[in-house]
């Protein structure tokens, strides 16, 4: 098969990342890069095998260009996925796919008006060990599930200066805390009821804890924060008959079901942990490619519905994006 051809927008940690994995496959091409820092751009082409251009524009509409990816700081991503779906082109966006959900649903009707391919990149839903949760709830593993317990803790405000950035919608909701909250919408569904607290200092906040409460009277509790490692990141469904658990869950491929201290089973996919992006990358190139307008893992009712739930956590703890470039 003919190699998928991408253009990046941004050539950060992530963009370089993904970069290396797409072409070590060898089911996928760069053909063209923009970044605002031409330096940045230049290196980024040299390494990868691309052309960098001096506007968003030229890298759209470089020759040969099928999938648009904009990997920028969520501060960008209104503005870049707008243009290139005015210029035509398909776009996989990652998370969060953009800063407040009134601009998901407006790149939403734009892409449906357009009639160009949308999605987003959160790679939580090509988990096979999520769908093997999401599996096990559905064969009735656990009976009524009566408790569930998300944290995800890590001190990525130290290594990663544009998660303490305000002015690049810096802070946990949309860094971390996105996770839990997609995983938890990905097995229940929109939550009824939804109360949130939350820290913030110096324009950003620095953790939360969510109660999303579902139709069928579950709560999920989520901890996250980006100061601190109390709790790392683990995850405990528990239920009449037995719980689900996992360490690391937005990114392994291993979770464990016990039903009581003599029986448990342990699914483990391949590697030990998801087969990173090119799960996402494959899916959404195959999406295109056969014409459709959005992904098959990835609704974008989905991706506008957890946009909504960040959104009322965001207004519930004081949160305002007002410093943004």
């Amino acid at each position: 098969m003919e190699k998928f051809r991408w253009c990046f927008i941004g050539t950060g940690k992530l963009g370089h990342q993904v970069a290396g994995q797409l072409l070590a496959s060898g089911r996928h091409e760069i053909v063209s890069c923009y970044t605002r820092n031409m330096d940045n751009a230049k290196a980024f082409a040299e390494e990868f095998h691309c052309k960098a251009y001096g506007s968003a524009e030229e890298a759209i509409l470089a020759d040969g260009v099928e999938g648009v990816y904009v990997v920028t700081p969520h501060n960008a991503h209104f503005r870049y996925v707008k243009e290139a779906l005015e210029l035509g082109k398909p776009v996989l966006c990652e998370k969060a796919f953009t800063v407040t959900a009134e601009e998901t649903d407006s790149l939403i009707a734009l892409a449906r008006e357009k009639k160009v391919y949308l999605a987003e990149a959160m790679w939580t839903w090509f988990s096979p060990a999520a769908n093997q949760v999401k599996l096990w709830l559905m064969e009735d593993k656990l009976g009524k599930v009566t408790d569930a317990n998300f944290t995800y803790h890590m001190k990525s405000v130290k290594y990663a200066p544009r998660v303490s950035d305000p002015k690049r919608a810096g802070g946990a909701l949309l860094d971390i805390t996105i996770y839990p909250i997609t995983y938890a919408y990905r097995l229940w569904g929109y939550p009824v009821k939804i109360e949130s607290s939350g820290t913030i200092e110096n324009g950003i906040d620095y953790g939360e804890d969510v109660m999303l409460t579902f139709e069928n009277g579950l709560t999920a509790r989520i901890s996250a924060s980006i100061v601190d490692m109390k709790g790392l990141e683990k995850m405990t469904i528990s239920g009449e008959k037995g719980k689900i658990q996992a360490s690391f869950y937005h990114a392994t491929n291993q979770v464990t079901y016990k039903k009581n201290i003599f029986h448990k089973e342990v699914f483990k996919g391949p590697g030990p942990r998801i087969n990173s992006y090119l799960d996402e990358f494959d899916a959404v190139a195959e999406d295109i490619r056969a014409g459709r307008l959005e992904s098959k893992m990835v609704p974008l009712q989905a991706t506008s519905d957890v946009m909504h739930i960040l959104d009322r956590v965001r207004k519930q703890i004081g949160l305002e994006y007002t410093e943004l470039e």
